[in-house]
């Protein structure tokens, strides 16, 4: 048998300035948007607590995956970073029915929007979404669940631009449709990265190969290994969002040191990012005479 485990590490300071940044400004755009009369300033809002929410669900499900295993989590508790996506992406779509609420509200009943708060206060939501991005911007390089917090606020501070573009417009040509239309289009952009937010995650919690890997390419390359007769029960599952485990057996031609299960989990891992990695080998001798 053969493992190999790959730990991330847990960017706790920059998961906690993020999120005091953007509860502070959320609270800021609240009580501006209701003061504004503006359902896009309400609903950037809405998306950035469910990204605060998603910073903090995030943020314990790494504590948690780094945590050993133990008693009858036998693998620990790396599995909370996948069920906390599919968590994140609820809060997301509950999220979006309450800004269409919003939205549909002001187009039946027009109110007028203060144009210039809202293109204030959705400024400042660029400078604190752009400043959340940059604290991931290093390590989303290598941790899925950090890509995850940066793409979040990256596209936080798109959608941050596009409500300052809505008050810029509402002030220009003084047309309050404006704002709850801007609504529907950060709705959009929200329901795009939701949706695929949803199926990865739900594909992952059924153990299916993460979409990053073809397995066929990992068959190819394990039968194209000098001494290889034969693979079967070849099986490869996310452990985290982060962590891919694999698990073979393999049919040799003679028998192998050490040395050959240690190649196998290199390359594994150079290859595929495949890092955690249970090998069962088999005679071809035995292997016959089974069948």
């Amino acid at each position: 048998m053969g493992h190999s485990h790959h730990e991330h590490s847990s960017y706790g300071r920059a998961f906690a300035i993020g999120i005091v940044l953007n509860i502070t400004f959320v609270v800021v755009e609240i009580v501006y948007g209701l003061i504004a009369n503006s359902s896009s300033l309400l609903a950037d809002a809405g998306h950035n607590m469910s990204d605060v929410l998603s910073l903090v669900f995030a943020w314990a499900a790494i504590s948690l995956a780094a945590k050993k295993p133990k008693g009858k989590y036998t693998y620990g508790l790396r599995k909370t970073t996948i069920l906390v996506s599919i968590l994140n992406a609820l809060l997301l779509f509950v999220a979006v029915i309450a800004i269409a609420w919003d939205a549909v509200d002001k187009l039946r009943n027009p109110i007028d929007v203060a144009g210039s708060q809202v293109m204030i206060v959705a400024g400042i939501g660029v400078l604190i979404n752009t400043i959340t991005a940059l604290l991931f911007m290093k390590g989303q390089k290598d941790d899925l669940n950090i890509k995850g917090a940066f793409l979040h606020m990256a596209a936080d501070a798109a959608v941050s631009l596009g409500v300052v573009i809505a008050g810029l417009l509402i002030t220009l040509t003084g047309k309050q449709w404006i704002d709850p239309v801007m609504s529907f289009v950060i709705i959009g952009i929200i329901l795009w990265g939701t949706w695929s937010l949803f199926t990865d995650s739900i594909n992952l919690a059924l153990d299916a190969v993460p979409k990053h890997i073809k397995i066929n390419e990992v068959r190819s390359f394990l039968l194209s290994l000098d001494n290889v007769e034969s693979l079967h029960d070849l099986h490869i599952w996310a452990m985290s969002t982060t962590q891919v485990a694999l698990t073979v057996h393999i049919v040799l031609a003679e028998r192998q040191n050490d040395d050959f299960i240690i190649f196998l989990q290199d390359e594994l891992n150079y290859r595929f990012d495949i890092n955690h990695t249970t090998f069962q080998f088999e005679d071809k001798v035995i292997k016959k005479s089974c069948n």
